[in-house]
């Protein structure tokens, strides 16, 4: 089974005309401010994960700040879900500090969605305050067994739109801060899985957290497919592609190069997905 668990789908209303979103989503507009910057409804990517053989997805929308906008966007998050129940898994998504996050993570959960994300901090780093603030979404989650996926980027190497400020401390201490939940860190973590080869403290902190793929060509070299394997185990890896981003087949071309064994390639491409969801069996 081939589950992508990193898409994003946006509602016609946003996908047709984007600059009427730009006001006062400073980081909507930094990530789609360019035209050329792809986004899809749910009929477009259904047809993709037809074309590229993916049978199952994780998808969700955008970290908005203003709520008449994230829950609009959930909604057609849930519709989605709704009209392919065997094919797409949701997620909600919204501000991470948001007053009503809370509020949003029941409404979402309740109307059929699988966990909360891609949360993200953009333009600002992951504080003492927003640990505080995202602590009644986490508890909520914990509650219903669901995962929590967090942006993450590199904190060295080139800039490019959508490389947040935050720093290694602090996606570390966010975990820490929240042990008990299922984390998904966006990105390969930012690298955080290296140091899981610390002798103390590290990887136990980090034995709830899973690391999604998504933008892997843009960012590594193929080794690091490899090297994730030995470090924390192919059962901590999440295949997910940032679609529309980058397209599937890409990614399978290069895990193959990469030197995974058949055992871990299944793994990280869907059974890990299969489990953390509870798809065993279909």
């Amino acid at each position: 089974m081939l589950i992508d668990c990193h898409t994003h789908l946006f509602p016609p209303e946003i996908r047709k005309a984007r600059e009427r979103f730009f006001p006062n989503e400073s980081a909507f507009e930094l990530l789609y401010g360019d035209s050329r910057s792809r986004m899809v409804g749910v009929r477009e990517y259904i047809a993709a994960m037809d074309a590229d053989g993916v049978d199952r997805a994780v998808v969700f929308g955008f970290p908005w700040r203003q709520a008449d906008i994230f829950r609009r966007h959930n909604d057609y998050i849930m519709e989605a879900v709704a009209a392919h129940p065997d094919r797409l898994i949701g997620m909600a998504c919204f501000e991470a500090v948001h007053p009503e996050a809370a509020e949003e993570t029941r409404r979402c959960l309740d109307g059929g969605l699988k966990g909360v994300g891609e949360l993200a901090f953009y333009e600002n780093g992951i504080t003492v305050a927003s640990l505080e603030k995202l602590a009644p979404t986490m508890d909520i989650c914990r509650a219903h067994g669901v995962p929590v996926m967090l942006h993450t980027n590199e904190p060295v190497g080139h800039n490019y739109p959508g490389k947040a400020p935050n720093t290694l401390r602090q996606i570390y201490d966010l975990v820490r801060r929240f042990p008990e939940n299922r984390i998904i860190l966006a990105h390969w973590g930012g690298g955080l899985f290296f140091y899981s080869l610390l002798k103390k403290e590290v990887k136990d902190a980090l034995k709830n957290v899973y690391y999604d793929t998504a933008a892997t060509p843009y960012l590594y070299d193929p080794a690091i497919w490899r090297t994730a394997c030995e470090i924390v185990g192919a059962e901590r890896i999440l295949f997910g592609t940032d679609y529309p981003l980058l397209d599937c087949p890409r990614y399978l071309d290069e895990i193959e190069t990469a030197g995974v064994s058949a055992e871990d390639r299944d793994r990280i491409l869907g059974a890990n997905a299969a489990e953390l969801w509870g798809l065993s069996g279909t």
